[in-house]
């Protein structure tokens, strides 16, 4: 079983307005409602991947239920902790070839429903393959919440997927903590992680090298959008291509990347066949109108055409 953390999941409700008008009524018609949030992505991924999936976080109120339906409805496992405060709506305005957002910070999370959640946590590790744990978290949790999260981790010997935006990974990282099995920053994080401006490949290779940041963490996946993707394995390093593909929505991409290398890892796949699997689902659902969502028939094509090449003090050797 692979467990999903989303500690601050939200309903997701995207409005298509066609041109959005100021000061007055904009009527819609089409509205979509989705139980959302990085790891709920992850966790339909997993899913359509045929692995058992058991999604964590906080949920309440009315739109908390909401979200339990949808899990449930999607055979997804709920291992959710529930609030007293009301879970979160992201309101998504699709309007004049632009979409603009309106997102909610969040409940506030009490101290007794952070340890009720920890709890929950610890038996939860105990019983998963591997976790992860995506996205940001919501009002009263401690900045040192992933860092208890990561060190009951390790204690269960369960290795964590870390997908968390800059800041966050850098203060999580910083900590004299456990560390995590994987991270995903692309190439901005990662040189706003060590404090320098862009970085070429070589530079990257050789920061993955040599900063201590990243000692300890056995996978670094370093994406770059389009162009694929540079990681490190152990001490070996790698650069992904993937297939040129018209785009329909990236959005969910990296929560996708993520569901592969869980999903990857609990097959046992080797570090190439890994990095393939792993990044072709950002590619397929990046193919795809709906977000969190890959179309399976299409993998061993995707796969096939993702290219790794072997890394070698920078230079880039075909296996």
């Amino acid at each position: 079983m692979i467990l999903t953390v989303t500690l601050n999941p939200s309903v997701d409700i995207s409005y298509p307005v066609g041109s959005l008008a100021l000061d007055t009524v904009n009527r819609v018609a089409g509205v979509s409602k989705t139980a959302g949030g990085k790891g709920l992505n992850v966790s339909r991924v997993l899913h359509q991947l045929g692995e058992e999936v058991r999604a964590s976080g906080f949920l309440g109120g009315s739109l908390g239920d909401f979200i339990r339906g949808e899990i449930g409805a999607s055979a997804i496992n709920d291992g959710f902790t529930a609030i007293s405060g009301q879970t979160r709506n992201c309101i998504a305005i699709i309007h004049d070839g632009q979409q603009t957002e309106i997102l909610e910070n969040g409940p506030e999370i009490s101290a007794a429903e952070q340890a009720d959640f920890l709890k929950a946590f610890k038996q939860q590790a105990l019983e998963a393959t591997h976790i992860t744990i995506s996205g940001s978290m919501p009002p009263g949790v401690s900045e040192n919440f992933y860092n208890k999260l990561l060190e009951i981790a390790a204690e269960m010997k369960t290795p964590v997927l870390l997908d968390v935006n800059g800041k966050l990974l850098q203060e999580t990282l910083s900590a004299r903590s456990a560390k995590p099995f994987l991270i995903k920053p692309n190439e901005s994080e990662l040189a706003a992680l060590i404090g320098q401006a862009d970085l070429t490949d070589t530079e990257i290779i050789h920061v993955l090298k040599t900063e201590a940041i990243f000692s300890g963490i056995e996978m670094v996946i370093v994406t770059q959008g389009k162009d694929g993707a540079l990681a490190k394995i152990g001490k070996e390093y790698y650069r992904i291509i993937p297939p040129e593909i018209t785009a329909v929505n990236p959005v969910g991409s990296g929560d996708s990347v993520i569901a592969g290398f869980a999903a990857g890892l609990s097959k046992g796949l080797t570090a190439t066949a890994l990095l393939k699997y792993a990044l072709s689902m950002g590619v397929l659902n990046a193919m795809e109108k709906q977000t969190g969502y890959v179309d399976t028939e299409k993998i061993d094509d995707c796969v096939a055409q993702m290219s790794v090449e072997h890394l070698n003090e920078g230079d880039g050797i075909n296996e």
